[in-house]
């Protein structure tokens, strides 16, 4: 089943969000801002997308950085992925953190990320005293190698 994403413009100029290929994964989300705002290294800037959306039930939306705008300026999300849930209505603003060495121009309309429709299963906790025995049991980062 495909789900059914209701989107709201906010502003007149945001621009839909689109796949940008017939298997991709994630729809771009362009900036909808009123002039460019300079990153420099180390800042974050909240960036809002002019747009709200409506999923449906059991479904989120992860905001997730651009490849090439990291590649190409190390720019990606502070929060990555970001999450969006079901029942949240508000404009979808995306955390961009420059981690790059120079100055980066965030500009109106630009693609800054991307957003992925993902099912959510909510799981039923149970309180135990003992958890099973596992043969990695508690090792933790870099317990299973390199």
């Amino acid at each position: 089943m495909t789900p059914r994403l209701q989107i709201r413009r906010l502003r007149p100029d945001a621009i839909l969000p689109k796949y940008m290929s017939s298997q991709a994964a994630g729809l771009d989300l362009c900036a909808a801002i009123d002039a460019p705002i300079d990153l420099a290294p180390h800042d974050r800037a909240a960036v809002g997308t002019g747009l709200a959306i409506a999923l449906p039930p059991n479904f989120e939306a992860q905001v997730r950085p651009r490849s090439g705008l990291a590649r190409e300026h190390g720019v990606t999300l502070v929060n990555s992925p970001g999450t969006i849930d079901a029942d949240y209505r508000g404009e979808i603003i995306v955390l961009l953190i420059n981690h790059g060495l120079t100055t980066v121009t965030i500009s109106p309309k630009q693609r800054i990320a991307q957003l992925v429709i993902a099912p959510v299963v909510q799981a039923e906790l149970v309180e135990v005293d003992i958890l099973g025995e596992t043969a990695r049991g508690a090792g933790g980062f870099g317990s299973t190698g390199k």
